[in-house]
């Protein structure tokens, strides 16, 4: 943020004004490359806060309390509500001061709010709950697939006669301090990573020949996770026509709130922003106590179904914005545009969806990923995101591609938007979510919550059993 403010007010790091509409010099090699070093390391920082900070935030509450496992819910909603209500300020104050004061000035605030924020985590930092690194999670994971592997041809039986399953408590204690992961009966392929053998040594294992039942069940918590993360992706393609589309089709309809004053075409994603924010106030104080009396779950519906609400949400989101596009066309296009609070409803519905579908995404991903791998896990929410966005360019290309006409023409025409069947893209996208919306109720309904055992207040330890445990493969539930 220092270097992008820097090359914003020296003019000697940045192309000169445009005399006119015709005469503006391009940036030389040099600005660039401070641009985009700039840009690279705004996106490595991203990188590194997204997906730590919501799995460090969460991590304060002791999920053994069953006051604060309530409050770390309510954490999720009111990190993304701070995040949403930092766009909206960014999308109208900054902006704001950018085209009016100055790009210098518009960067060096939120430059000065990055520095203070570092302050405060510092100096907060002796306040923390910290959970002390254990080893490479991912170092884990490849040892359970090599000892499978190893041990494909081994026969888990059941019974008396069955094999055993390995566990050491002593070995597992400090990646399982909220509770160890029992034995589950999905993807069995992985348990003989478990199994004791003649070869192993119980007392002293070789993790590339011999895991614990925890370890196992920690890769098959991720690969469980799997389908359920992957439903998401969609719901970002939907929603990021709203930064390219929507756009242009604010921009060829009537801005105006008085005769001299027009709403800017990319503040419509105020919308978007507001209505995310008043979804979650909405959530939080009224219908979660609601459910609650009906369901009797503490956090009023689960994350699985919330997920589920956005998608029906982003549905209608997008079959709306395919009739506006409609009408749009018929009443006249440039000639005589109608109001641009015709695309409101859509913004508000994808940002209702996304405080259903976020929140219950980052969530379910904190929730069901091993307590190893939480950061990790949380992640892949932004990395859900990303493939959303790319998702939506391959499908964009496509569409340019297979709807095109031998004069030229197709579906979404690069100048003139009246030319084209904008509206078939939406309805294209509605499709898929309908299908999307069908796949994750199938996932979320064959999906099996993680097997955990938690540990009994106290050191945090269990009392039980030797260090070096065999259990039953028939015995584990």
């Amino acid at each position: 943020m220092i270097s992008l403010t820097i090359s914003a007010i020296l003019p000697s790091l940045r192309p000169p004004p445009c005399k006119d509409g015709n005469s503006c010099k391009e940036a030389d090699t040099g600005q660039l490359a401070i641009l985009y070093v700039s840009l690279l390391l705004t996106a490595l920082g991203s990188g590194g806060i997204r997906p730590c900070v919501v799995s460090f935030g969460a991590d304060q509450f002791d999920e053994n309390d069953p006051e604060q496992k309530t409050t770390t819910w309510k954490f999720f909603n009111w990190y993304y509500f701070s995040m949403g209500a930092s766009i909206l300020v960014a999308n109208t104050v900054i902006v704001y001061i950018q085209d009016n004061i100055g790009w210098g000035v518009g960067l060096g605030i939120p430059a000065a709010a990055m520095f203070m924020s570092i302050v405060v985590f510092v100096f907060g930092y002796p306040l923390y709950r910290k959970l002390e690194p254990a080893g490479s999670p991912y170092t884990r994971l490849v040892q359970v697939c090599v000892a499978a592997y190893r041990k494909r041809k081994v026969v888990a039986g059941d019974g008396d006669d069955g094999r055993m399953l390995y566990e050491n408590e002593e070995l597992d204690a400090p990646i399982s301090i909220g509770g160890r992961l029992v034995h589950s009966h999905n993807l069995k392929f992985l348990d003989k990573a478990a199994i004791v053998t003649d070869d192993d040594n119980p007392k002293a294992p070789n993790p590339w020949r011999l895991n614990t039942v925890h370890r196992v069940e920690e890769l098959k918590s991720l690969l469980r996770m799997g389908p359920i993360w992957s439903a998401g992706i969609l719901l970002i393609t939907a929603s990021a026509q709203q930064s390219t589309f929507s756009l242009h089709q604010a921009n060829s309809m009537d801005r105006h709130l008085t005769r001299r004053f027009q709403i800017p075409a990319a503040s419509m994603s105020v919308f978007t922003q507001t209505s995310m924010l008043s979804t979650i106030l909405f959530y939080d104080r009224l219908l979660v106590p609601a459910a609650r009396r009906i369901t009797g779950l503490r956090r009023g519906i689960s994350f699985l179904t919330r997920m589920a609400i956005g998608f029906a949400i982003s549905v209608l989101a997008t079959f709306a914005a395919g009739f506006v596009e409609v009408r749009r066309k018929r009443h006249g296009g440039a000639a005589d545009p109608i109001s641009v609070f015709w695309l409101a409803p859509q913004y508000c519905l994808h940002g209702a969806a996304e405080a259903f579908v976020s929140v219950g995404h980052l969530e379910f991903l904190y929730d069901q990923s091993p307590e190893s791998m939480r950061s990790t896990a949380t992640a892949l929410f932004w990395l859900a995101i990303s493939a959303g966005n790319y998702t939506s360019t391959l499908l964009v290309s496509l569409v340019h591609k297979y709807s095109a006409g031998k004069n030229g023409s197709n579906w979404l025409p690069d100048k003139n938007l009246d030319a084209g069947k904008l509206e078939y893209l939406y309805w294209l996208i509605t499709l898929l979510q309908v299908l999307n919306l069908m796949y994750y109720l199938v996932c979320a309904k064959m999906y099996t919550l993680k097997p955990l055992q938690v540990r009994p207040a106290g050191d945090g330890r269990e009392d039980s059993g030797d260090d070096g445990q065999l259990v039953q493969l028939s015995d584990r539930v």
